[in-house]
């Protein structure tokens, strides 16, 4: 079972949204599924198939939560070491083909942007980085192919 790493804040925010589901959002769901089923014919019955849906949609979204939940261990990222690359960390890298600095922050999967520049703990790229020191310099094997990166800078932002 993989670990997933997370702040206090994104545990919190993953079981303050997995108890709206199971409090607030499936009992309208199943209301709402009752109240189609008095419609009549199930076979013909747009709510019904609707609500239906919306139902298998929130016990996924609840399936996936509890199994990240389960996962999860809490790291506070400011009480690890940022000379080497860890769990919330902020690099800025250099590509060496290209000269470009990228700078990204390591972040847990459901913390995950890659568009702000944070990626996840779990990447391609962050499990290639990971332990790695200010003037490394790492060939990183990614979807998009080979690219090398020399490590610019390591340190914790909030």
């Amino acid at each position: 079972m993989q670990k997933e790493p997370m702040t206090n804040e994104g545990y919190d925010k993953l079981t303050t949204l997995l108890n709206d589901l199971k409090v607030n959002q499936r009992p309208v769901i199943l209301v709402a599924i009752e109240e189609a089923r008095q419609l009549g014919d199930l076979k013909e019955n747009a709510e019904y198939h609707a609500a239906k849906e919306d139902q298998a949609n929130i016990n996924k979204k609840i399936a996936s939560l509890e199994d990240v939940i389960t996962r999860a261990i809490v790291v506070d990222p400011e009480s690890l070491p940022h000379d080497k690359i860890s769990f919330g960390s902020t690099v800025k890298l250099i590509d060496l083909d290209t000269d470009e600095e990228i700078t990204y922050k390591i972040v847990s999967s459901m913390d995950s942007n890659p568009d702000l520049g944070y990626i996840s703990f779990h990447s391609p790229l962050s499990k290639q980085l990971l332990g790695k020191s200010v003037g490394d310099e790492c060939i990183a094997r990614l979807p998009g192919g080979k690219r090398e990166f020399e490590i610019e800078e390591i340190l914790y932002e909030k």
